[in-house]
């Protein structure tokens, strides 16, 4: 895997640009869901058809559970997409969102034979907008794009002036 040192400009600012964008995305929906006061995941999870269909049939029959899926599912966007949005805890933030998408992704993938309620925009097969999505927010976690632009390279600083104290001291 490459070290970010060793990639040009133009692969560090596209790198970042990916993560901006994917972060304005999460952020957005979270926001979004937050200001709706009328959202629910329950129409989400009603529609699952494959491996997760029966813990989204349990959560719906539990409005306690519910409610706190729906809870962290739209704070849980907002954390993950300002982090992305700002490159704090970049690698944290990559692998939370990878998991929540790719939740997502299990509850409703583009499958033969999976037939859903509510309209798809678009036609897919096996990979949708939320498996690239999903791929693509790996990535941040080999590429620390947080150490190239982001509040990441603040902490990682930290860190070094924490090492050379200690290195001080011993």
């Amino acid at each position: 895997m490459k070290d970010t040192k060793t990639l040009t400009t133009l692969q560090q600012t596209t790198l970042v640009m990916l993560r901006f964008l994917i972060g304005w995305h999460l952020l957005y929906e979270g926001i979004a869901k937050l200001l709706n006061p009328s959202w629910s995941s329950a129409g989400f999870l009603i529609e699952s058809k494959w491996v997760l269909s029966g813990f989204s049939d349990w959560v719906i029959s539990n409005s306690g559970v519910l409610h706190v899926v729906d809870f962290m599912n739209t704070w849980g966007l907002i954390a993950i997409g300002a982090g992305l949005i700002v490159g704090l805890f970049t690698r944290i933030a990559a692998i939370s969102g990878a998991f929540l998408l790719f939740m997502y992704y299990l509850n409703n993938p583009p499958l033969i034979g999976l037939e859903y309620i509510m309209p798809s925009e678009g036609n897919y097969l096996i990979i949708n907008k939320t498996l690239i999505e999903t791929v693509a927010l790996l990535i941040f976690v080999f590429f620390p794009t947080g150490s190239i632009v982001g509040m990441d390279v603040f902490i990682d600083r930290f860190k070094i002036k924490i090492k050379s104290l200690r290195k001080e001291t011993s």
